[in-house]
C-alpha cells in the first residue's frame, strides 16, 4: 500500500485510468488520469505562489470538485492541508487560520448568504492579525489561480511530490470545540491514508461505486473515509455542497448512487420526507453510519426501506476510523454495536468509569502547539483517552453507550442518556431526541428529554413520559419533555448537547 498522499494519486491514475473519479453534480467530470493532471496543475499554481514544502494551506469551502482539487494538489506540492468549518464565524475562522499558521486561504465566495472573506476580513481588522499573503476566492479566481503555475515545470511539482515522506503532517484537522476552544489534530500521510484504505476495505468499496459524500471535507470522516477512501479503491466520488432531501434523492437516482454514508439524521431525513418515494433509490447498497446513538429501529427501518446494507462504526477525529461491522454481521450486532476493532487499533475499556482507550498506528501524532493537551489525551503507555464510555462483548465488539460529559447522576444512579434515547427511538412519532440532565434539590439531577417529531405525528409529555416509564427503570425516566421542531447539531450530525443545557440554565 501506497503511504503518502502524491504517491496514491498516480498510483490511482495507472490503476483506474480513464474511469470516472469525481463527478460535480451539474458541472465537470475527471477520470482518474484526468485528476491527477489536474492536481499536477493546482501544485504547480501553489508552487508558483511561493508556498514551500511544509507550509500550510487552509480551505474554507462547501464540498466540491474545487476543494478535492485543491485538498489533493496541496498534498502533491508538500504541504499541509488546514480544513476550516463552514459553520464557523469569521472569527472562529480566523482564530483556526491563525493558529495553524497558515500561508494561504482558498475560500468560498458568498455561500449561503454569508460572504465568508468579508467576515473574516472583518475579524482580522478587529484583531489585528494578519491574513495569509495568498487568498483565492472560489470559484471566481480558479483560473486566475491556475494560470499562476504556468511557468513552473510539470518535473518541479512531481519531484515535489516525490519528496513527501510517509511521517509527514498531511493534515491538520480542528476538532469542534464543543466543550472548549478547538485543538488541531495533527495527522501523517501514512496514517490518513490506512484509515481510509481500512474504511474502504471494510466497506467493500470498489472501481464501480458511486459514492455521493455529504459529509463535510472539511470532517475527518468527509476527507478521509470519503476523498481517501475513494482514492484507495477507485470509487467514484460525487460530492454534495449542502445536505437537501429532495436534492440528494435526485442524484442518489441521476447519478445511480452505491454508497452513501452520513449521520443518523440523513437517513431519517431521506425515509421521512414526502418526496423521497418519487425518486429511484434502489442504486443504494451501502448504508454506514455511526454516533453515540445509533437506534436499533433506525437500522432496521434503513434495511427495510432503502434496501441497502447498514454497518455501524465509530472513530473521532483524533483517531478517523476505530472500530467497524463486517458485512455479514447479522442485523442485532449492527443495530447495538459500532463493529469491532479496525485500521490497527487496540480497543480496551479503561478503569473506573469505562473510558473507550485507544492505541495504534493511526493514533494522531498529537494537537498542534499543545503538548500538554496531547499528553491529557495520550497516556504513558500511549492509549488515547476518548471521553466515550463503552463496552466490548466476547467478540470484541464495542458498544458506546454515552459521553463522560454527558451521563448525570439521579438520586444516586448513574444515567447514561443514550440509553434512554434508544429507548425513546422505539416510540412511534419520534424522528430524533436528545436527553440532557438538569440540577434538582431532592434527586441531585433529573432528565429532559428533547424529542422531534416525525412529518405528520404529534406527542405529548404525558405520552413520552409513560412510554419511558414502561421501558426504564424510574430513575431513568426523564422528568421533562421539551417538543422541538429541530435540534443543534455539529458537522458530523451530532446533537450539541451543551447549547441545551446552557439554554436550559439560562431559562
Amino acid at each position: 500500500m501506497t503511504s503518502t498522499i502524491p504517491a496514491a494519486i498516480a498510483e490511482a491514475a495507472r490503476e483506474f485510468g480513464p474511469a470516472p473519479a469525481l463527478v460535480e453534480p451539474g458541472g465537470g467530470r475527471w477520470s482518474w488520469e484526468q485528476l491527477h493532471a489536474e492536481v499536477r496543475t493546482v501544485a504547480r499554481a501553489l508552487i508558483g505562489y511561493g508556498l514551500q514544502p511544509g507550509g500550510r494551506l487552509a480551505i474554507w469551502a462547501p464540498n466540491g470538485a474545487q476543494w478535492m482539487l485543491t485538498a489533493l494538489g496541496a498534498s502533491y506540492a508538500g504541504l499541509t492541508l488546514v480544513p476550516v468549518n463552514t459553520r464557523y464565524t469569521g472569527v472562529e475562522a480566523l482564530d483556526i487560520i491563525h493558529r495553524s499558521g497558515a500561508g494561504g486561504l482558498v475560500v468560498t465566495g458568498p455561500f449561503l448568504g454569508v460572504d465568508r472573506l468579508a467576515a473574516l476580513r472583518a475579524a482580522a481588522a478587529d484583531e489585528g492579525i494578519p491574513l495569509p499573503r495568498l487568498i483565492v476566492t472560489l470559484p471566481d479566481e480558479w483560473k486566475t489561480f491556475l494560470a499562476c503555475g504556468d511557468d513552473v515545470p510539470e518535473g518541479r511539482a512531481d519531484a515535489r511530490a516525490d519528496a513527501v515522506a510517509p511521517d509527514d503532517v498531511a493534515d491538520i484537522l480542528f476538532t469542534s470545540g464543543t466543550t472548549g476552544r478547538s485543538k488541531g489534530v495533527m495527522s501523517a500521510h501514512r496514517q490518513s491514508l490506512a484509515v481510509a484504505a481500512a474504511w474502504a476495505g471494510i466497506a467493500g468499496l470498489r472501481p464501480d461505486d458511486r459514492y455521493l459524500v455529504i459529509n463535510p471535507f472539511f470532517h475527518s470522516f468527509g476527507l478521509k473515509a470519503g476523498i481517501l477512501a475513494c482514492l484507495s479503491s477507485g470509487a467514484t466520488v460525487v460530492p454534495q455542497a449542502v445536505f437537501d432531501v429532495p436534492r440528494t434523492a435526485g442524484l442518489i437516482a441521476a447519478e445511480r448512487i452505491t454508497v452513501l454514508p452520513g449521520p443518523p439524521t440523513l437517513y431519517t431525513s431521506l425515509m421521512d420526507h414526502p418526496d423521497a418515494g418519487g425518486h429511484d433509490l434502489s442504486s443504494l447498497r451501502l448504508a454506514v453510519t455511526g454516533a453515540a446513538t445509533v437506534p436499533p429501529a433506525l437500522v432496521e427501518r434503513m434495511r427495510k426501506e432503502l434496501g441497502a446494507d447498514v454497518l455501524t462504526a465509530y472513530g473521532l477525529t483524533e483517531a478517523v476510523v476505530a472500530t467497524m461491522c463486517r458485512p455479514g454481521d447479522d442485523a442485532r450486532t449492527v443495530a447495538e454495536t459500532s463493529g469491532r476493532a479496525a485500521a490497527g487499533f487496540e480497543v480496551r475499556i479503561g478503569e473506573p468509569g469505562g473510558e473507550v482507550l485507544l492505541r495504534g498506528p493511526n493514533a494522531m501524532l498529537g494537537y498542534l502547539d499543545d503538548p500538554a493537551a496531547t499528553a491529557q489525551a495520550i497516556d504513558s503507555e500511549g492509549w488515547l483517552h476518548t471521553g466515550d464510555i463503552g463496552r466490548l462483548d466476547e467478540n470484541g465488539y464495542l458498544t458506546i453507550t454515552d459521553r463522560l460529559k454527558d451521563m448525570y447522576i439521579c438520586g444516586g444512579f448513574n444515567v447514561y442518556p443514550a440509553e434512554v434515547e434508544r429507548a425513546l427511538a422505539r416510540l412511534p412519532g419520534v424522528a430524533e431526541s436528545a436527553v440532557i440532565g438538569l440540577p434538582d434539590p431532592r434527586l441531585g439531577e433529573v432528565g429532559r428529554a428533547y424529542i422531534v417529531c416525525r412529518p405528520g405525528r404529534e406527542l405529548s409529555e404525558p405520552e413520552v413520559i409513560e412510554f419511558c416509564r414502561g421501558r426504564l427503570a424510574g430513575y431513568k425516566v426523564p422528568r421533562s419533555v421539551e417538543l422541538r421542531a429541530e435540534l443543534p447539531h455539529n458537522a458530523s450530525g451530532k446533537v450539541l448537547k451543551y447549547l441545551l443545557r446552557a439554554e436550559a440554565a439560562d431559562a
